[in-house]
């Protein structure tokens, strides 16, 4: 009876880990732009490598935004207090989205170099690149009650699960956006980031707005999965 009522919650996890995974690697920031960029000058591999060092950067975020909720679990859980963090975190979500969809994330861009670089060195300095940019802390945060994503320090195998469902989201959108510049390499530009940019800003816009408003009227539709 245990090992049942415990499935549909580790489903929840996941599926709220992948979700939160994605929407936090989506936005075309500077490792975004130089993921697209080795993959176009350097090639596929180069791409994803680069976006396995942001992905593992992230988790050190994640888990630290994590941990520190965990500590405050029993305020979370009350269903007043997530009401008003979930009301919170969309709000923050909905800041971010009209912040990607307006930012163009080109003028950051380096010309490529003639040296590759190793794999190892190109995911390395995505990792420092990310890991330099503590604000995503604050993404996390917004995210994590958007979601009613609660880890419990006293839940080991939970939390595991959890920070791995969200580095899986995060590795998922990597591959995704590295097939899809590389099956287009010979049309994709400049304009072709911008573009991306903005149609990750206005999913996070519509999304925010979407929960926002179920989380007023009480729906919550998204538990429904």
């Amino acid at each position: 009876m245990f090992v049942v009522n415990t499935i549909p919650n580790i489903l929840d996890i996941v599926f709220k880990g992948l979700l939160i995974g994605i929407i936090a690697s989506a936005p075309m920031g500077p490792v975004g732009v130089l993921c697209v960029q080795r993959t176009l000058n350097k090639g596929r591999w180069y791409g994803f490598i680069t976006g396995c060092g942001a992905a593992l950067s992230d988790i050190i975020y994640a888990g630290i935004t994590g941990l520190g909720m965990g500590l405050v679990i029993d305020f979370v859980s009350n269903d007043t207090n997530r009401f008003y963090l979930q009301i919170v975190g969309s709000l923050l979500l909905l800041a971010f989205g009209l912040y990607t969809y307006r930012t163009d994330p080109t003028k950051k861009m380096r010309k490529p170099g003639q040296n590759k670089g190793t794999l190892t060195h190109n995911g390395i300095t995505a990792f420092l690149v990310t890991l330099s940019n503590p604000l995503i802390i604050f993404l996390f945060m917004a995210l994590y009650a958007q979601f009613a994503f609660g880890l419990q320090p006293d839940k080991p195998i939970e939390m595991v699960i959890g920070f791995v469902s969200i580095v899986a989201g995060a590795l998922l959108w990597w591959w995704g956006l590295t097939w899809l510049v590389d099956k287009v390499r010979t049309k994709f530009d400049t304009n072709g980031i911008k573009i991306i940019n903005q149609i990750i800003g206005m999913l996070v816009i519509l999304g925010s707005v979407i929960i926002l408003l179920s989380t007023l009227t009480s729906l919550h539709l998204y538990n429904i999965f």
